[in-house]
């Protein structure tokens, strides 16, 4: 469940990782490649739609909280979570042709700003357990479509990318879950409509 404190068998090394998003080469991975692997992966390109579209509203998110928090450690948290959320999705920009991509980037950006901007206007804790409470959802979400990647051929250089992501998105729950103090009613009914609503975004983006 969204906020809870539990890790996955590969997400509990994901910490340790060397090779997050950031230090990882550019891609060799483009949409030909893409195409001729998802021939053996059901569901892969949906799948991807549905990592662009989450990381589109990753960015939001973080506008979000930008466009109202003034607290310097909050700040500083969304600019730098802010840089890799952008780097991912150039990442996955680059897998999936305009035409494979969500038909609702316009209502995930809407969506993702309001996700970051109504937390902001409440303090830092309620920042933070929002941050915790998507990242566990999106750790689980990469780690299932990891677990359908061969290990070797053009579909390791995949699964070592969304590896690489899914060690950032780790790094940003956990950032998070240290940040936060308590955790009240409230809180924990706000966690469980984001974690629900993400749940429910990427049912969508992977078919529109």
């Amino acid at each position: 469940m969204a906020g809870a404190n539990c890790a996955t068998p590969l997400s509990s090394n994901l910490i340790d990782m060397s090779k997050h998003l950031a230090a990882t080469p550019a891609s060799t991975l483009d949409p030909d490649i893409i195409a001729g692997i998802a021939g053996d992966v059901p569901g892969l390109v949906g799948d991807l739609r549905s990592d662009h579209a989450g990381e589109t509203g990753a960015v939001a998110i973080y506008l979000g909280i930008l466009a109202v928090s003034r607290d310097p450690k909050v700040r500083q948290f969304a600019q730098e979570h802010l840089a890799s959320e952008r780097e991912h999705l150039a990442r996955m920009g680059e897998l999936l042709p305009p035409g494979q991509r969500s038909v609702l980037l316009p209502l995930w950006r809407v969506a993702g700003w309001l996700t970051g901007f109504l937390p902001a206007l409440v303090g830092p804790h309620a920042v933070y357990a929002t941050i915790d409470a998507v990242e566990t959802f999106v750790d689980h979400h990469y780690e299932e479509q990891v677990r359908k990647l061969p290990a070797h051929g053009p579909g390791a250089a995949l699964k070592a990318l969304l590896l690489a992501c899914q060690a950032d998105e780790v790094n940003h729950r956990d950032e998070a879950r240290a940040a936060r103090t308590g955790a009240g009613k409230l809180i924990r009914a706000w966690q469980w409509l984001v974690g629900t609503g993400s749940a429910l975004a990427v049912k969508a983006a992977r078919r529109v």
